[in-house]
């Protein structure tokens, strides 16, 4: 084997060819009925495995979660890990189809949709530069299939990529941005620095061509952005609202306004939620926590909105470094917020109407029956 091939094994596939034949098709790699999250193979709600676009074409697959486990982009390790942590965090003994019954809106959305686990893309853990190609490469292969992609991250970085490809297939004037964070990230470029977890927006902006007034920022606060770049912002037509806004007017009345005025302009969305959008109580483990962020619960109901409500195409979470969480409560959450995303795209596709939809008997609208 030549030293190139060698230095290539991180993102040379295994030849498919040489392995025993198999019709194509979702794999289950569990050997138990039941068993808890961090025993057997690591998938996501111990979920059939896809390996190739052919078994996602021969599943039927409406869903495929996949990780992107980018480190070092930020200057903090630790979100490399996130894809791990976030697959195992599951608090209960397996959870089939049957077993997810969301009880605020009563929809198991496992038996609405066909949801797998499509593995990690391939990441240089030396260079995050060399990782981003790799990614928008996996995360392309399920957008073209008109699957909808789950990424768990990994980094901030990897909004680039992962919009990118639903760029390729949607379109920029077409595709909306639902970002959900503590911080703008629309950082400047640095010298020699072509990525990192702060400079997405600008490389979606610059190079993809995404309309900064398609972009809908939820949760900023903290001491950044600074003048210069909110007049940037500004500028560009970014619909941003900060924690200052929430404090005043509520999270709801601004998803009112956020979702409202989103129907009316792009088809389709991707959403992108970093994990520091939460309060560091609610999720201690990532790189950059900030102080007075979202409540756990009003993240629920918000990411299950979002996707309910607008046309969502897509969907990551980011910035999870379990490595600085004592606990495991950071992953848990995280874990959740998937689960809210996948419970309203059910919802959507179920054809549920109502906007901000409770189940009228676990919200207590009508009476319980006997």
């Amino acid at each position: 084997m030549s030293e190139a091939r060698k230095e290539d094994l991180w993102k040379t596939r295994i030849d498919r060819e040489e392995q025993p034949e198999r019709e194509p098709g979702p794999i289950n790699l569990q050997r138990y009925q039941r068993q808890r999250a961090f025993m057997g193979a690591h998938t996501f709600l111990k979920l059939p495995v896809c390996l190739t676009p052919e078994d996602l074409a021969a599943g039927n697959v409406d869903v495929a979660v996949l990780g992107a486990p980018v480190d070092f982009s930020s200057g903090i390790r630790g979100a490399s890990r996130g894809p791990l942590a976030i697959r195992t965090a599951q608090n209960y003994i397996r959870a089939p189809a049957d077993y997810i019954n969301h009880l605020s809106v009563r929809v198991r959305p496992l038996e609405v949709l066909t949801v797998v686990d499509y593995g990690d893309a391939a990441v240089d853990h030396y260079n995050p530069d060399n990782s981003m190609e790799p990614i928008r490469e996996l995360v392309g292969e399920v957008v073209e299939l008109g699957i909808i992609p789950v990424v768990l991250g990994g980094d901030h970085s990897i909004l680039w990529p992962d919009a990118g490809a639903l760029i390729d297939v949607y379109g920029a004037e077409n595709l909306g941005l639902i970002h959900l964070d503590a911080h703008a990230d629309c950082g400047r470029e640095k010298p020699g620095m072509t990525i990192n977890h702060s400079l997405a927006i600008p490389r979606l902006i610059k190079d993809e061509g995404l309309p900064g007034k398609n972009i809908y920022q939820i949760g900023l606060r903290g001491f950044y952005p600074d003048e210069e770049m909110i007049q940037w912002m500004r500028q560009n037509g970014i619909n941003s609202h900060f924690m200052a806004e929430i404090d005043r007017i509520g999270l709801q009345t601004v998803l009112d306004n956020v979702i409202c005025k989103a129907q009316a302009g792009p088809e389709y969305f991707y959403v992108s939620f970093d994990i520091d959008v939460l309060d560091p109580a609610f999720a201690p483990g990532t790189g950059t926590p900030e102080p007075g962020g979202l409540l756990i619960r009003e993240a629920f109901s918000a990411v299950r909105r979002i996707c309910h409500e607008l046309n969502v195409v897509g969907f990551e979470i980011v910035e999870v470094a379990p490595t600085n969480d004592s606990n495991y409560v950071t992953a848990l959450n995280a874990h959740r917020i998937v689960i809210e995303a996948i419970t309203g795209i059910a919802m959507r596709r179920t054809g549920i109407e109502d906007p901000n939809y409770l189940d009228p008997v676990t919200s207590g609208e009508t009476p319980f029956p006997l």
